[in-house]
C-alpha cells in the first residue's frame, strides 16, 4: 500500500516538474531558448534535451528497457545533449522529451517500486539499485534543471513560476523596489564587524 502510494507521488511530481521545464520555453524565440545563457553555456532549450537523454537511460538502459530512441552510447557522452545544434528544432526535441515520458512512464507504471535496476556509469557499490532510487534521481534532476531553467527565464524576460496559470502579472516597480531593499541589506552586511 504504501509502496503505490509513494510511487504515485513520485510520479506525479516528475510530471508536474517535467512539464514546468517544458513551459519555460514558451514563447521564446527560437534564439532566446538556445542561446548560451552562462559562462558554462547553459541554455533552456539544451536543459530539456539533456532532460530527455536522462530520461531516456535512467527508465530504459538501466531497467533493461531500451529508449525507442535512438541514442548515443552513454560511454561516447561528449556533453552535445546539453545544447542544440541549428538543425535541432525546438519542436523535435520537445517530441523527443515527450516521446521519452511516455516510455519512462511505462517503465514506472510496469515495475515494482523494488524492481532491480543497473547503472554502469555510477560507481560501485553504487551501480545496482532499484526503481525506487532512479525515480528519486530522475526527480532530483528534473527539478534542479526547472530550477535552473526558471532562474534563466527569469534573466530573459522577468517570467516566473511553476506553471502558466498561476503567473502574476510583472509589476516592475515593485520588484525594483524589492531589490533596492535587498540590495541596502546586502551592502549594509558589507559594513566593518558584520560577516
Amino acid at each position: 500500500m504504501i509502496d503505490e502510494f509513494a510511487k504515485d507521488n513520485l510520479h506525479g511530481r516528475l510530471r508536474r516538474d517535467r512539464e514546468a521545464l517544458l513551459w519555460k520555453l514558451d514563447g521564446l524565440s527560437a534564439y532566446d531558448a538556445r542561446r548560451p545563457l552562462t559562462a558554462t553555456g547553459t541554455n533552456l532549450l539544451g536543459l530539456v534535451k539533456h532532460m530527455a537523454n536522462v530520461e531516456a537511460r535512467y527508465f530504459g538502459e538501466v531497467f533493461d528497457r531500451p529508449s525507442p530512441e535512438s541514442l548515443p552510447r552513454w560511454q561516447d557522452s561528449d556533453g552535445s545533449d546539453l545544447w542544440a545544434t541549428e538543425d535541432e528544432t525546438r519542436d523535435r526535441i520537445i517530441g523527443f522529451y515527450r516521446r521519452t515520458w511516455e516510455h519512462s512512464d511505462a517503465t514506472i507504471n510496469e515495475l515494482a517500486l523494488d524492481a532491480p535496476g543497473h547503472v554502469p556509469w555510477w560507481p560501485e557499490p553504487h551501480a545496482d539499485t532499484n526503481l525506487f532510487a532512479i525515480v528519486v534521481h530522475v526527480l532530483g534532476e528534473t527539478i534542479r534543471h526547472a530550477g535552473q531553467a526558471d532562474v534563466l527565464r527569469e534573466g530573459l524576460d522577468g517570467r516566473t513560476g511553476l506553471r502558466p496559470e498561476h503567473e502574476q502579472p510583472i509589476d516592475e516597480e515593485a520588484r525594483a523596489a524589492h531589490c533596492a531593499k535587498i540590495e541596502q541589506a546586502a551592502a549594509g552586511s558589507a559594513a566593518p564587524g558584520n560577516a
